[in-house]
């Protein structure tokens, strides 16, 4: 690959590569856990790797990450400062843009497949294998004042947030029936749990099981979070005016992929009951698009950081095994792989 010109384009200030010319073995699509770890596995390959990253992680109002040995406590910023360099120090790129365009192009001279993958700002590069990592956004209710307490007192996942807000007066704002399991994780670590049904159906038994553990249950609708004259959470108001006092909200949002620009791989897409909707892969994220695997979030909705890395490399690798078969039937044909 030829020599790479930085500029500063990422919001923690580390620099963003020059778009590679000609055709590289892999762009890698999101630059997150998944992909970056991907790319890494892919660069140790001696792969031609270049990761499009549009700079927005789901986990950038988080303050660290958590339940990942090691690097338990890190900034999410910091974890992927390091992840970008260590791709770069392997010689795989990592650009930042928004794809807008990712498609089957004409195939090689030896049969292999050809990707074109376009950017916002009309840069465009061939590949001969994709890795989907996109991630997801969370679609959070709307309820006024909950959005702006997000990834501080409005967490989702306990196993992330959860040691943080031990003992906290805690109210968990039902989304639907998959928030009756989230309520007894969070009662694990607070004696003081609000059950807010919000509109959401709660049977009878889940009632009395509540009950048994202390749960508070509340039917009357929230119609706002409240916020102390410092900023910080301090309830939720009901419909009818009353406001329960809580420090921390939990909140299993819906979960909905980012799929813009991906529209040309047609990739299958799956529902996941009361979470939401993600792309379809097999072992290794591969998918029934040939030359296009998925990774992270972007497939398995409820992956945290260190699972999403370890698909993340299962698919580089995956990727590097075929690859490998394609630069052999090229060979054979006498043709060079690239």
């Amino acid at each position: 690959m030829t020599q790479v010109t930085q500029q500063p384009l990422f919001g923690d200030g580390s620099p963003s590569d020059a778009l590679a010319e000609g055709t590289v073995d892999v762009v890698v699509i999101g630059g997150g856990a998944a992909g970056l770890n991907g790319a890494l596995i892919l660069a140790r390959s001696r792969r031609s790797v270049v990761v499009i990253d549009s700079g927005s992680p789901r986990n950038a109002p988080a303050e660290a990450v958590h339940g990942l040995i090691a690097l338990d406590g890190t900034p999410p910023s910091e974890i992927l400062r390091r992840g970008r360099e260590q791709v770069r120090q392997y010689g795989g790129r990592v650009v930042h843009g928004e794809v807008v365009s990712a498609e089957p192009a004409a195939p090689s001279t030896d049969g292999d497949l050809r990707f074109r993958v376009t950017l916002a700002d009309g840069r465009s590069i061939t590949t001969r294998r994709i890795l989907v990592a996109t991630g997801l956004t969370d679609v959070l209710p709307a309820v006024p004042g909950l959005a702006e307490h997000w990834g501080h007192s409005v967490v989702h996942c306990p196993y992330c947030h959860g040691w943080e807000v031990r003992d906290e007066p805690i109210g968990v704002l039902a989304t639907g029936p998959v928030s009756i399991g989230h309520a007894f994780l969070y009662r694990q670590l607070t004696e003081d749990l609000t059950y807010f049904t919000h509109g959401t159906d709660l049977d009878e038994d889940s009632r009395a099981r509540f009950a048994a553990r202390g749960i508070r249950v509340i039917d009357t609708p929230v119609t706002e979070v409240v916020s102390d004259e410092n900023g910080a959470l301090a309830g939720v108001r009901l419909a009818d005016g009353q406001v329960v006092a809580r420090r921390v909200l939990a909140v299993l949002a819906q979960l909905q992929i980012r799929a813009q620009g991906l529209e040309g791989l047609r990739l299958p897409v799956q529902d996941l009951p009361n979470k939401g909707r993600g792309f379809a892969s097999g072992v290794a994220g591969i998918t029934e698009v040939p030359g296009v695997w998925v990774a992270g979030n972007a497939t398995d909705l409820v992956a945290q950081v260190g699972a999403s890395a370890a698909a993340g490399a299962l698919a580089g690798a995956d990727i590097n095994r075929m690859l490998a078969t394609a630069d052999t039937d090229a060979a054979l044909l006498g043709k060079s792989p690239r």
